[in-house]
């Protein structure tokens, strides 16, 4: 990214600004003026104008089944679940350590991805395959919780899509529903979880290697049929080395970290980095309008939690019984 970074922070804060003070175009209009500003400032993120009911395509009773505390225990990396019928799958992320952020080599870094440090993640936990869809998000709606919101999927469709149009809060939400269907405490994963989830294990810029290549993700300039026109459907692209798709591009991520400038006084132990006053969450992966460096695996960037867009999704995931 040849841009100053300053001016980028500033850039991107007016656009969040405007669009809490201003009337929004139509959809079209908004995407043409989205497009343009993101070569500048690397992540646009526009509503849609009205958010209207849609019928949610869950009519049958949600089958629970959790895990009991002897499955759990036995479960191995890379193993799935799901502890509902309409509950997203979960796959077995084991414990390990990584380098958390980018070498100052690496190209298209920024500098809130520094410095780069070490971190610990002690024990395996559990991550969503996917981002959460619309059918999983029709499934809560349609059991008189997640606020009865149904966000519009804007013509792209809905079913196995990846939920557009959420925020942070939006996403609490659905988890507090999630845990209470399942008894089991799901959450958003921190910042440090998700780059490890996101690695893999790698070391390089993207989880398949240090080039974009054709065919990885959807983003602007990745080769997909999706590439900076819409979302993709879950799973159209190759997973990395744990068993995860679309940790690249699709659709921004929220986390439950508080964002922070760097990583100065970050903590080495995978928790959520948070503060009481938090004006803004991270975002992670990139989205189908992305830049290709805005999906690398150390990219970051940050919303307020109460924004919706369709650049925004989230995944959940879940600590696992020891």
């Amino acid at each position: 990214m040849n841009f100053d970074e300053c001016q980028r922070r500033a850039d991107a804060e007016a656009i969040l600004h405007v669009r809490k003070t201003a009337r929004w175009p139509t959809p079209a209009v908004a995407a043409y003026l989205g497009l343009l500003m993101f070569g500048i400032v690397g992540a646009v993120i526009y509503p849609p104008t009205e958010l209207m009911a849609q019928p949610s395509q869950t009519t049958v009773p949600i089958d629970v089944r959790p895990l009991s505390p002897e499955r759990e225990r036995a479960l191995k990396p890379r193993d799935s679940f799901k502890e509902c019928d309409k509950c997203p799958e979960m796959i077995v992320v084991p414990a390990g350590s990584f380098a958390m952020g980018s070498p100052a080599t690496e190209n298209g870094r920024d500098i809130d991805e520094e410095p780069q440090h070490s971190v610990t993640i002690a024990k395996p936990f559990a991550v969503a395959r996917f981002d959460l869809t619309f059918d999983e998000w029709d499934a809560c709606v349609a059991d008189s919780s997640c606020d009865g919101y149904k966000p519009q999927d804007l013509g792209w469709g809905r079913g196995r899509r990846p939920v557009i149009n959420v925020s942070w809060d939006n996403a609490t939400a659905y988890l507090m529903w999630l845990s209470h269907k399942t008894g089991k405490t799901y959450r958003l994963l921190t910042e440090a979880e998700w780059e490890y989830a996101a690695r893999a294990g790698t070391t390089t810029a993207y989880y398949w290697g240090n080039e974009i290549g054709k065919g990885n993700a959807n983003c602007d300039g990745c080769g997909s049929q999706w590439d900076n026109e819409q979302t993709a459907p879950v799973g159209s692209f190759a997973a990395n080395a744990f068993g995860l798709y679309d940790m690249a591009g699709n659709l921004w991520q929220w986390l439950q970290d508080c964002y922070h400038e760097n990583y100065k006084e970050a903590s080495t132990d995978g928790s959520a980095w948070n503060s009481e006053a938090c004006t803004s969450r991270v975002i992670r992966g990139g989205s189908w309008i992305s830049k290709p460096p805005l999906l690398r695996s150390a990219g970051r960037f940050r919303n307020s939690p109460d924004d919706r867009g369709n650049l925004l999704g989230f995944r959940v995931s879940r600590a696992l019984t020891p």
